[in-house]
């Protein structure tokens, strides 16, 4: 009873110092809260106080554990804590009626603390158990309770009204809690915030660099990802119908189409070609412009109209009388770099 006690008298501590932080910055204000979040003034404030004290207190030490502990300790700490963490989560899935994912969590802990050393090493990951994530706010929104405003806590970040009273909750399930003498418990908490900053040091920086806006990008991605949680991954994007796009074009059949094409209007050329030079009026035309000329001129004329060679001659890309004739109709690279110059009359 004394220890219950004590540990009640602790969260009023905290919670008072919640609320004085609270009251202190609640001054601020902003002229267009976001949507869903209408106390963007007050946490934008608590928000800017833990940003310098993880700045100037909780990442400086961060670098110093690294610096210091090894990774494979670092790892054996976080595997550690992860197996603790597992009783909660295998609590919450439990109450969800979850109980797959439960027995799996009660597994991974048997697991992990027996052939894991305590929890160690992480035997269950290497046994194929997956490793949930799950929390009695998540398990208050599965029965419908919803989120309500957002919120930046002092000391633990974000979060929203409906996960801020969860949090209260899974400090009396988590074991850590309940571990005498008090010093040690308090001094486990504090190891494992120090090696979850740890872990996040390289996400931080690229925070730093990549957001116009932190406080605007750790609140959406906080939302986003509790949404996820709580659609169990199943939130689906809208994505394009790709199906009912048109098949892309046979270059064969193209080409096969562009040769028919090509030989329709060779063969109707010449037709049309007899039909416009055999009236007698073209070589009347020819004879008066000559002046001189005679029947031979006429005569050399009109086969060559009546034969309908209207097509164009064929173009010599390279320049040079010993090269391939290539007919105009085609297109083929030149051999050499003389190109066929073009000269305005």
């Amino acid at each position: 009873m004394q220890t219950l006690r004590k540990r009640g008298a602790r969260t009023v501590q905290i919670a008072t110092f919640a609320l004085a932080a609270a009251t202190l910055a609640g001054c601020s204000t902003v002229q267009t809260p976001t949507k869903g979040d209408p106390l963007e003034g007050l946490n934008r404030t608590i928000f800017t106080v833990n940003d310098k004290l993880d700045q100037y207190a909780l990442k400086p030490v961060a670098k110093g554990y690294v610096s210091i502990t090894p990774q494979p300790v670092r790892d054996s700490v976080t595997n550690f804590f992860s197996n603790i963490g597992d009783v909660y989560i295998a609590a919450n899935n439990l109450l969800q009626l979850k109980i797959t994912d439960g027995v799996e969590d009660i597994m991974r802990i048997v697991i992990n603390t027996v052939f894991g050393v305590g929890g160690l090493f992480d035997v269950a990951t290497l046994a194929k158990l997956p490793k949930h994530d799950n929390d009695l706010g998540l398990t208050l929104g599965h029965y419908g309770v919803p989120s309500g405003p957002y919120l930046v806590l002092p000391l633990f970040g974000p979060s929203t009204l409906r996960d801020a009273v969860g949090s209260i909750g899974n400090y009396y399930v988590n074991p850590l809690s309940y571990i005498h003498p008090d010093g040690l418990s308090w001094a486990l908490y504090g190891l494992n915030v120090i090696n979850t900053r740890a872990n996040l040091l390289n996400a931080s920086d690229v925070l730093e660099g990549a957001a116009l806006d932190k406080y605007s990008f750790v609140r959406n991605a906080y939302l986003q990802r509790r949404q996820y949680l709580l659609s169990d991954g199943k939130q689906s994007q809208s994505l394009p119908n790709y199906g009912d796009e048109a098949p892309l074009p046979k270059y064969e059949d193209v080409d096969s189409g562009a040769a028919g094409t090509q030989g329709a209007a060779a063969k109707a050329a010449p037709a049309s070609g007899t039909a416009a030079a055999t009236p007698p009026q073209a070589a009347s035309a020819a004879g008066a412009t000559t002046g001189a000329t005679t029947g031979a001129t006429g005569t050399a004329a009109a086969p060559e109209a009546a034969s309908g060679s209207s097509e164009t001659p064929p173009l010599d890309l390279n320049g040079g009388p010993e090269t391939t004739q290539i007919p105009a109709g085609q297109l083929v690279p030149p051999t050499r770099f003389s190109f066929p110059s073009f000269k305005l009359r």
